[in-house]
């Protein structure tokens, strides 16, 4: 963006811009999977929180994922602009000044961590702050325009809310938070070359060096398919380490076995699926696929709690 348009920006964005804006600066679609992810981290933790905190808890952790939101299309408004997908947003569309997209990501970040570290406990608010901190400044600064790994490690913040979830009622982290942090961060890959693949024009009129546009759809597809092979087991680990019930288990087996299936046909569609079909049903589904193995998770320790047969 240049200095004359950032001034343009600046000087007409605050009266244009809505309520509705500064939401969507949050990314509530992907703030609703963060705080539903980091819900069945805290209930799934060993030991008891009280309502007050549980719900501090979970508020600190969605204004948070909002704060990594706004700060993430206050640095990305340049590239934002270029894609389709993207360039309604508030900030690349001129309804939001680029200054107040940061003062108010800012500030965000300061009171969410601030507020989960001294009223629930220093370890989830340092967890909060790492994440913040990794997708804003490592994924987003630095990741996301150098290396066409930028998902595979910038999945790091998007896997940690169970984990700070989890950490709200403990104030520790164990094996079974990271085997939830595993399962989100093998399927971030997938999911998002997916997308990358259908969407890979978007990217390469932005320049974002995402593994379409870099090692080409091929090798694209060949990695998703390795990714969601490590993923479909991966995800029936919290039963076989004793964390979920048989029953999940075997649920999210069956998952699993679907993930690989349509990570196969995108792997054997190859160039004869010109309108990414296969890749579209892929992405679709591994959407699904987290809510329900997390749902899965949640109704499990639900029946644990009251007793329920499972």
């Amino acid at each position: 963006m240049s200095d004359v348009e950032f001034r343009d920006i600046e000087g007409t964005a605050s009266h244009l811009a809505t309520p509705s804006d500064f939401i969507a600066l949050l990314k509530p679609r992907v703030m609703s999977l963060v705080i539903f992810t980091a819900f069945v981290g805290l209930v799934a933790a060993p030991g008891s929180i009280h309502p007050v905190m549980a719900f501090t808890a979970l508020l600190c952790i969605a204004v948070g994922a909002g704060a990594s939101g706004a700060l993430n299309m206050w640095y990305d408004a340049d590239i934002d602009r270029l894609m389709r997908r993207t360039a309604s947003r508030p900030v690349p569309a001129g309804r939001v000044a680029p200054g107040e997209a940061l003062a108010f990501g800012l500030t965000l970040a300061a009171f969410s961590v601030v507020l989960l570290g001294l009223f629930v406990n220093a370890v989830a608010g340092a967890l909060l702050a790492f994440t913040i901190f990794f997708y804003a400044v490592v994924y987003t600064m630095w990741l996301k325009r150098s290396t066409p790994q930028n998902i595979v490690i910038g999945g790091a913040a998007g896997a940690l809310p169970p984990v700070i979830g989890w950490a709200s009622v403990t104030g520790s982290v164990s094996l079974e938070p990271i085997l939830l942090f595993l399962i989100i961060f093998m399927w971030t890959p997938p999911h998002f070359w997916a997308l990358a693949l259908f969407k890979s024009d978007d990217y390469g009129r932005a320049g974002v060096p995402m593994l379409p546009n870099v090692a080409g759809a091929a090798a694209t597809r060949r990695q998703i398919l390795l990714y969601s092979l490590v993923l479909a087991p991966l995800g029936v680990t919290p039963a076989l380490f004793g964390f979920a019930s048989p029953a999940y288990g075997v649920a999210t087996a069956a998952l699993g076995a679907v993930f690989v299936h349509h990570a196969y046909r995108v792997w054997r569609a190859g160039d004869a699926d010109p309108r990414f079909a296969a890749a579209k049903r892929l992405f679709a589904f591994s959407i699904v696929y987290l809510f329900l193995v997390f749902a899965l998770l949640l109704v499990d320790r639900l029946a644990a709690l009251f007793g329920w047969m499972v």
